[in-house]
């Protein structure tokens, strides 16, 4: 008994140790990532033409269309533009992303952080003008990014109780707030780098979007779990919370191979809740297939030793099967 006693201790004691030497070269091998990450040179530049339009006058029209022709349709005419400069709407707008933005300087800095992640992650990426313009709150285009130029709609992030935003459906406004800014530039570069699944299954898309959000996790490590899935505090502590249950609800209802459309809708979609069919639908926040999608792939990374490029074209099923994913209780 006293030599059972005695190798239960040397095992307990081994496996503590072993567990010590990984955290303690986890630890060392995320700090290298930090460093190198640090010491990448992004070098872009912000143009305000927010700023610019709001402070320009007739005669600097001809001027900003040289600069900025791609914001300067040919269809229009000057006249239309000269009429924007005094529409009182439009100088509504400016006031007010100058008042919560004002010199752009920490937006700034969380796009410089962004950029560096990007380009460590992949390297081929091209960095992007920046240039922030007001958008007469056309909050489904609130960032445009292409191969050369993101676009930043500022108006669309003035918080979700502003006055501009009152015929705006909440669950839309509650995302229009600037600290969501930079988790949109990361959606819209997820975007051009994870494929769509052709695949209809509701795994197929559940894992599409958990694989954007691993990629926030690994560009956008400062930031709250939240605001990269467009949350409140409250709705992350829900979603969290009721884990298991949502799970159960998926496997159960053998919703995983559904090619149901309907299911988008119901999970996936921005919406004011999520669509169980039950009493608790109220309480919920919207798509938690999303969330659901993050947590199998959060479980997949965890297991396996894949570089992020990799992981993004892997397909669904080899995701979920190789993830052992098991709900948080």
């Amino acid at each position: 008994m006293k030599r059972l006693l005695k190798y239960f201790g040397q095992c307990v004691f081994c496996s503590a140790i072993l567990l010590v030497l990984l955290l303690f070269f986890g630890c060392k091998e995320e700090d290298k990532t930090v460093e190198d990450i640090s010491k990448v040179q992004v070098d872009f530049s912000v143009l305000r033409f927010d700023r610019e339009f709001a402070q320009a006058g007739p005669n600097d029209i001809p001027n900003l269309k040289e600069k900025y022709p791609f914001l300067f349709p040919e269809q229009f005419a000057d006249s239309i533009w000269i009429a924007k400069l005094e529409d009182t709407i439009q100088l509504q707008l400016s006031g007010e992303v100058d008042k919560t933005f004002g010199d752009f300087k920490k937006e700034t800095e969380d796009l410089e952080s962004l950029f560096q992640h990007i380009v460590y992650y992949f390297p081929k990426f091209k960095l992007p003008e920046v240039i922030t313009i007001t958008s007469d709150v056309r909050y489904n285009d609130r960032v445009i990014l292409t191969d050369s130029l993101l676009l930043l709609g500022l108006d669309n992030y003035l918080g979700k109780d502003h006055h501009f935003y009152r015929s705006i459906q909440r669950y839309i406004a509650k995302g229009l707030d600037k600290q969501y800014l930079t988790s949109d530039v990361a959606s819209a570069f997820a975007k051009k780098v994870i494929k769509y699944p052709k695949n209809r299954s509701f795994l197929s898309r559940i894992i599409y979007y958990g694989k954007e959000l691993y990629l926030k996790d690994k560009i956008l490590p400062y930031t709250l779990d939240a605001q990269k899935i467009g949350y409140t505090s409250e709705e992350m502590e829900w979603a969290q919370t009721n884990e298991e249950q949502i799970w159960r609800y998926f496997v159960e209802g053998e919703l995983l191979y559904s090619t149901d459309s309907k299911l988008d809708r119901r999970f996936l979609d921005p919406a004011p809740f999520s669509k169980f069919q039950l009493e608790l639908d109220s309480e919920s926040p919207g798509r938690l297939g999303r969330y659901m999608g993050w947590q199998i792939v959060r479980s997949f990374m965890e297991k396996n030793d894949i570089a992020l490029e990799q992981l993004l074209n892997i397909s669904a099923d080899e995701i979920f099967k190789k993830s052992n994913y098991k709900p948080k209780k």
